[in-house]
């Protein structure tokens, strides 16, 4: 799963896996699912995402998470990736 910020436009959109979006529904005001072929939910798009969620904070509880990458862009130098493998315990 993927979490990409478009800070210019504001919006949000999360890969939930990979696949090729082929149609796009808006079921509430600025929230617009991605469907494949097969009609599964691929990623969703959250428009004016820093009024309708709080984007200075991800919280995951539970999850069976193996690897963890973090990027952070900057204009000036490019991307810089961090990837963090940590065995989760719960």
């Amino acid at each position: 799963m993927v979490f990409q910020y478009y800070p210019d436009d504001d919006m949000l959109y999360i890969e939930f896996t990979d696949g090729t979006s082929i149609e796009s529904e808006e079921v509430a005001p600025g929230i617009v699912l991605d469907f494949d072929e097969r009609g599964r939910v691929v990623g969703m798009e959250i428009e004016d995402a820093g009024q309708q969620v709080d984007l200075s904070k991800l919280e995951l509880n539970s999850m069976p998470i193996a690897t963890l990458i973090f990027t952070k862009r900057r204009e000036a130098e490019g991307v810089q990736t961090q990837r963090v493998n940590k065995e989760m315990s719960v």
